[in-house]
């Protein structure tokens, strides 16, 4: 994912580990170490910051990309984590998973807020820009579209 400069990139691997990249150069920034079996998928907030990563060790780890320190480990998923979207203003998460569901996190609180739960695995999955449209498709093909309304985590 691109940082809203342009200037950085972030970068999930196999490795189980993240990666911060100069886009200009080419050369390697940071490392963020933490998870403990290869990474998915990441994305960074609007403000460049933060960024979310999933993984096949079953989490979502918040992280502070300009200590590349990890702030918060997300639980709840039994099986890997395949793909993660923040909403627009950075304090909503959607996570897929080979677990069959859909969760919701409150990335103040590191908490799940909501679940959805499907007939196959989820592979992807995306928030609109309006902060409330959820796009997800999963392994058999199907395409979901849900409402994130009422499921504020509120505090």
């Amino acid at each position: 994912d691109l940082a809203p400069d342009g200037k950085t990139a972030i970068s999930a691997s196999m490795d189980k580990t993240l990666k911060i990249w100069d886009t200009e150069t080419g050369r390697e920034l940071k490392t963020l170490t933490g998870h403990s079996d290869g990474v998915d998928a990441v994305d960074l907030a609007p403000d460049g910051k933060t960024a979310i990563s999933a993984s096949m060790d079953k989490t979502l780890k918040i992280w502070d990309t300009e200590t590349a320190s990890e702030l918060k480990t997300l639980t709840g998923h039994s099986n890997s984590v395949l793909a993660v979207d923040l909403a627009p203003d950075g304090k909503t998460a959607i996570s897929a998973s080979m677990d069959k569901t859909l969760k919701i996190w409150d990335l103040l609180s590191g908490k799940e807020v909501a679940s959805f739960s499907g007939d196959s695995w989820f592979d992807c999955c995306a928030i609109a820009p309006d902060g409330v449209t959820v796009v997800a498709g999963d392994r058999s093909g199907r395409v979901h579209f849900l409402r994130l309304e009422g499921v504020s985590g509120g505090g």
